[in-house]
């Protein structure tokens, strides 16, 4: 017999690679590759230039180019000016024990552990790491000319940091809205799968020997949470970026668009939720009337269909949402007979019918006109 496992932990591999690959020679991240390096060159180009004692240091005018290097303009302002923030901080301490007691080997380490305590107020951002790095520094490699090594560490970084936004201003990424508007539209075609599957579920031989669309859609909430972060980040790269001048989109048409789908989510997991409860007897399992999951299957797949639509006006969609509308009204009216007939009204088909109506209603955002 032979053994699998090993191709298939290759396999695994395999994908993992080709995916990080993928992500980090996307056509943003290479942009970003370039402009680091170019703002690193120019920084150590410049930085034997500077006067007086700060031309001792030149090194640390590369390392703030790389600091400041974000894929956002409002990041990279926010990185930089943090740090040089940071920077200063943790020199100042320094500078407090060089008036003082001096560096020792008591000294040393208390201002080091009072500047990580200082980092952690959340004043500093991302330049809560520099405030004890300064701090050690001048103290350890400053020695003797402390005043001129904290002077040359500071000026030196923060002109590296202001060529980094330099390069980045002129060179600005493109706005992210477009990758997030991406996820938002696939999102969309994952729920009318998610919808789809949950009909095939309902009316498979049971228990149906598929349960991956159970675990997908309890799997729908943190999918919701990683988009609405892409989203901010997009809504961050608008941010004071030239580029995003040209940009007509506007973003709180897609955040109006998430808003809808998100909720849209929470509807097909409560459906998700009653139907796994039935197949798999659950503790709120509630009987399915034999006569509903033709008409149950048939509702969740038109709803699927016509899902993807959005805010669609062709011919094709406008079909695709009465054929919905009309296959949801055929599940209401079969279990209203079905109700009559067996004088009891709750049920997973009544539940069903509910969210699916919602579904359709939210399937629709109204674009937000502009002010």
């Amino acid at each position: 017999m032979t053994d699998t496992a090993p191709n298939g932990r290759v396999r695994t591999w395999a994908f993992a690679i080709r995916g990080a690959a993928r992500q980090a020679t996307t056509p943003a991240r290479l942009l970003l590759v370039a402009k680091t390096a170019l703002a690193v060159g120019i920084a150590w180009l410049v930085a034997p230039h500077m006067p007086g004692v700060v031309n001792d240091y030149p090194y640390y005018a590369p390392l703030g180019a790389l600091i400041s290097m974000y894929p956002t303009l409002m990041g990279s302002v926010r990185s930089g000016l943090q740090t040089v923030l940071g920077l200063a901080a943790g020199i100042g301490l320094a500078t407090l024990v060089i008036l003082t007691v001096g560096p020792t080997w008591w000294s040393i380490p208390a201002v080091v552990g009072l500047a990580v305590l200082i980092s952690g107020t959340g004043w500093f951002g991302a330049g809560r790491e520099y405030v004890p790095m300064a701090a050690l520094f001048v103290l350890i490699i400053g020695g003797q000319k402390a005043d001129d090594y904290s002077l040359g560490y500071l000026v030196q970084t923060a002109v590296g940091v202001a060529i980094g936004l330099l390069v980045n201003l002129l060179i600005a990424p493109a706005p992210l809205t477009a990758q997030a508007s991406a996820r938002v539209d696939a999102f969309r075609a994952q729920l009318s799968a998610h919808l789809r599957d949950i009909g095939d579920a309902v009316s498979a031989s049971w228990p149906p020997e598929r349960d991956q669309w159970a675990s997908d859609a309890a799997s729908l909430a943190d999918t919701t949470r990683e988009i609405r972060v892409a989203l901010m980040e997009a809504d961050d790269s608008r941010r004071g970026n030239p580029r995003a001048m040209l940009r007509r989109a506007d973003p709180r048409d897609i955040w109006a668009e998430m808003d809808a789908l998100d909720t849209i989510a929470h509807h097909i997991r409560d459906i998700s939720v009653t139907i796994a409860d039935i197949i798999w007897d659950g503790p709120a399992a509630l009987d399915l009337d034999p006569a509903l999951p033709a008409p149950l299957r048939d509702a969740c797949h038109a709803v699927a269909d016509a899902l993807p639509s959005g805010t669609d006006e062709s011919a094709q969609a406008h079909r695709l949402r009465a054929g919905a509308a009309r296959a949801v009204r055929r599940l209401l009216e079969t279990v209203d007979d079905r109700t009559l007939q067996q004088g009891r009204s709750m049920g997973p088909g009544v539940l069903t019918a509910m969210h699916l109506r919602r579904i359709l209603m939210l399937a629709r955002p109204e674009p937000i006109s502009a002010e």
